[in-house]
């Protein structure tokens, strides 16, 4: 065990970037924020304001060409180790906007992807298993 994870016994806190997204999975994502029935909260982890902040980051959207450059400068602003998710249909392979002039995705041409949580938009307890199997992930390089 390292140093870091000995002294470490923070809780990741979680960052969301809208990849021109349709809002169907961040309505989602707010659902475990704000319903207590979902509460991404209990997992020990909870949402930062900034990039800078972040261990875990969840991504939705296709990758739109027209946002490609701002999502790849706020993503390296995320301090490593962090872990990625790919929130949706859309980050992971286009979903229904796919071959379409406007998409640059999916997303993991340019970012590596450590969990994808398929579906459109996927389901709270869907993005709670994702955001557990993150966090196991972010332990395991601390």
């Amino acid at each position: 065990m390292s140093f870091l994870s000995k002294v470490s016994v923070r809780s990741p806190w979680l960052y969301r970037i809208n990849a021109g997204s349709c809002n169907g999975c961040d309505v989602e994502l707010a659902t475990t924020a704000l319903i207590p029935r979902y509460d991404v909260e209990r997992l020990g982890c909870q949402y930062c304001g900034t990039p800078k902040h972040a261990d875990i980051v969840l991504i939705t959207g296709p990758l739109t060409a027209r946002i490609k450059d701002k999502v790849l400068q706020v993503y390296q602003e995320i301090p490593d180790p962090k872990v990625t998710i790919a929130v949706g249909i859309c980050p992971i392979s286009g979903g229904v906007f796919r071959d379409s002039y406007a998409i640059e995705g999916p997303i993991d041409k340019y970012i590596d992807v450590d969990v994808n949580i398929p579906g459109c938009p996927p389901r709270p307890q869907a993005i709670l298993e994702g955001i557990a199997m993150a966090i196991e992930i972010w332990k395991q390089r601390l």
